[in-house]
């Protein structure tokens, strides 16, 4: 049962991060591709904006889809890590903590889930390397 849990988790946070990806690298599921992503960017003060969204795009794609996979999982908890400080640093720190208020609470709780998959460890259903 423990290898089915964290599937389900590997698989939702995965598969939700890949979505990020989508929106910022190609503007699918309502995102604004990199030129709209990189202006707002830009307008929190995080230079050169479309560069950064392409970076953050790519590794919100890869980092989710090996996270979702199971493969190399603490490369892809790493990444994903990575995005959701910065996320919190940028623009969520300073609303405080509870998610209503824009707060860090929901990135915590990914970087949390991230982490603690990669030291657990993907489980047997995953491609392990």
């Amino acid at each position: 049962m423990m290898d089915l849990g964290l599937l389900l988790i590997r698989l939702v946070i995965g598969v939700s991060f890949m979505g990020h990806g989508a929106q910022k690298l190609f503007g699918w599921f309502g995102g604004y591709g990199p030129k709209g992503t990189g202006g707002w960017m830009e307008s929190i003060g995080i230079k050169p904006g479309v560069l950064m969204a392409v970076l953050a795009g790519l590794a919100e794609l890869a980092g989710g889809l090996l996270f979702a996979v199971g493969l190399l999982t603490p490369v892809a908890a790493a990444l994903i890590v990575l995005t959701m400080l910065g996320a919190m640093v940028k623009v969520h720190l300073p609303n405080g903590y509870w998610v209503d208020k824009g707060g860090i609470e929901y990135p915590f709780v990914l970087v949390v889930v991230a982490i603690a998959v990669a030291l657990i460890g993907p489980g047997a259903y995953a491609i392990v390397f």
